[in-house]
């Protein structure tokens, strides 16, 4: 394995009234929206761009600029994650539409917020693309939570900004519903991720041209509430490294370090050396969760990387459905596939190394940054080896004949279309403990092979069956190595409890994403709201929702937005 905005207008539009998702529970102890403290620690602490008009332009020797949202014809609230809520101690709105409801649709800036969209540069694809920064985001300010801790509010698809170039700042439904699942499903996943807080209709449609092909229409309007203890980025140190301003630089770092790593001391030479070698080993370890449980973001350019290891800006992502290591869902990266699945781990790397170039200005010892480096490849690999023996149920991946294993497995994967998710929880049905001296010897190859059929989208042919049941006969050998080692009463129950950590059973496909986009588009908020019900307990079995842990239909197989998605996505 490798190592490896649209520019359409707004217009308003009579739009079908959406019901909100009903409320589940609420936390007497929490707080209206509009009664809470806001600070802007951000704002207050960084160089803010002097110019005051909301024009698009190159910014200078500043970190944001000060903006508004733009408002919206009729906001009205589609969905609500109550986690996410208490977090932050904010209780549900009692209402669809009412004076919270206006501040997640930007209608409404509350007292002690200080709107801002973020400054910051990146390279897309490989190439620098100079000033990018928030061109529909919008940070409305900062929370601190009952926990103690400070989090940023901030919009997307909430109007134009500076940064905006030739687009309209807005974003549609699809979009912002495929952002607000997937923040939520990734932290029930356990992969470091942003949050989301609320799902809001417009009141207006927004014109996409959702495949870039000359076909563009007009889509219904939408805003999220994402949530984070930052949203600073790679290309935020990048923009201000290439524009040579580096005491702004300078203050960035700072800021950052004693906001968001303040083990580390006082910011030094030495102290940011650490710091970069703290932020690629949380990389290492978020890129080694992404292939864990088969997520491709599919748009890996250094202005979404985030400075904290989380997973942000969920755009064309997408879920190994079929296992193949060259899969991307980006429609855009079609051609060159720089984004696929297994060059993840690379691409995190080249995107680290831009980021130490942004830092060397303020690290003496350059070494200091090599090192830095290697220590996110050490992290992904230790990572990684360690979620594919929990995948496997094995202790550890230590054996000779291992690496063997894993890449014949990969190898016999990819023979067949086989999708992911399915195949390793079908793997702890896999006879490991059958009574008797030798399992496999008295079993055929389709008796073995059968807690894995459902993962195949086609029945394998008989040559195929026998290679996945030749190493499956491999594979019960090697797990009965440890049970032998370990000499536990209850490994075997250690064992599945492991597999069942590593492997969940509900992942957010695409197919399922769109069926709950489609459902709200028909005024129904049912499908989105069992969905999120579902995805917040992955690894459980829960019964009566065994259809949504089924593969892709084929139905979906070509759909727009079940299989690969453009960047307006």
């Amino acid at each position: 394995m490798s190592q490896a905005n649209s520019d359409h207008s707004v217009t308003a539009h009579d739009t079908a009234v959406m019901p909100a998702i009903a409320a589940i529970d609420d936390s007497p102890a929490l707080a209206d929206l509009c009664d809470m403290q806001f600070d802007n620690s951000f704002v207050r602490e960084l160089p803010g761009d002097p110019e005051i008009h909301n024009i698009p332009r190159a910014v200078r020797n500043a970190c944001y600029t000060r903006v508004d949202p733009t408002p919206v014809r009729a906001p009205r609230l589609l969905a609500w994650a109550d986690p996410v809520g208490e977090l932050l101690g904010v209780s549900r709105p009692d209402s669809p539409v009412g004076p919270a409801v206006e501040v997640l649709g930007g209608n409404r800036v509350l007292p002690g917020m200080q709107p801002y969209a973020a400054r910051y540069g990146g390279h897309q694809f490989g190439h620098w693309a100079g000033q990018l920064g928030d061109g529909r985001a919008i940070t409305l300010g900062e929370i601190r939570g009952p926990d103690g801790k400070r989090r940023e509010l901030q919009l997307k698809g909430a109007g134009k900004t500076p940064y905006s170039r030739t687009a309209d700042g807005r974003a549609v439904l699809r979009s912002s519903v495929r952002e607000f699942l997937c923040s939520e499903a990734m932290h029930y996943l356990r992969v470091p991720t942003t949050r989301a807080l609320s799902l809001a209709a417009t009141g207006e449609t927004v014109v996409r041209d959702m495949f870039y092909d000359g076909n563009p229409r007009p889509e219904t309007g939408a805003i999220v509430c994402r949530v984070a203890p930052s949203f600073v980025r790679f290309g935020n140190f990048e923009i201000l490294a290439a524009h040579n301003e580096l005491d702004t630089l300078r203050r960035l770092a700072d800021y950052v370090i004693r906001e968001h790593f303040p083990e580390l001391g006082a910011p030094s030479p030495s102290t940011y050396a650490r710091w970069f070698e703290e932020i690629c080993r949380r990389t290492g370890t978020l890129i080694a969760h992404w292939m864990r449980v088969g997520f491709v973001h599919g748009v890996m350019n250094t202005d979404n990387m985030s400075i904290l290891g989380l997973t942000i800006d969920y755009g064309p992502y997408g879920w190994l459905e079929g296992f193949d290591f060259q899969w991307t869902p980006n429609t855009t990266d079609a051609q060159g596939r720089r984004y696929c699945f297994g060059n993840q781990p690379e691409i995190a790397h080249w995107n680290l190394t831009r980021l130490a170039t942004a830092l060397a200005p303020l690290i003496e010892d350059h070494a200091a940054l090599e090192y830095g480096l290697a220590v996110f490849g050490e992290t992904f690999q230790t990572a990684w080896r360690g979620m594919l023996a929990d995948k496997l149920g094995l202790v550890s991946l230590a054996h000779e004949e291992d690496d063997a294993l894993v890449s014949d497995l990969f190898n016999l994967l990819q023979q067949v279309e086989t999708d992911m998710t399915l195949f390793f929880r079908g793997l702890m049905a896999v006879p490991v403990d059958v009574q008797g001296d030798s399992p496999a010897d008295t079993m055929d190859d389709a008796a073995l092979a059968a807690p894995l059929r459902r993962a195949f989208y086609t029945e394998p042919a008989s040559a195929q069956m026998a290679r996945l049941a030749g190493w499956l006969r491999r594979y019960i050998a090697r797990a009965r190595l440890d049970a032998e080692a370990t000499s536990l009463p209850e490994f075997a129950d250690v064992r599945l409890e492991r597999m069942r950590c590593a492997n969940p059973k509900y992942v957010l496909r695409n197919y399922l994403a769109q069926q709950a986009i489609e459902a709200l588009e028909q005024d129904n908020a049912s499908v989105i709201t069992r969905l999120m019900e579902v995805l917040k307990h992955p690894y459980d079995e829960q019964p009566g929702h065994d259809e949504l842990a089924h593969r892709r239909p084929e139905w979906a197989r070509n759909k727009p937005g079940c299989s690969a998605l453009s960047c307006s996505s």
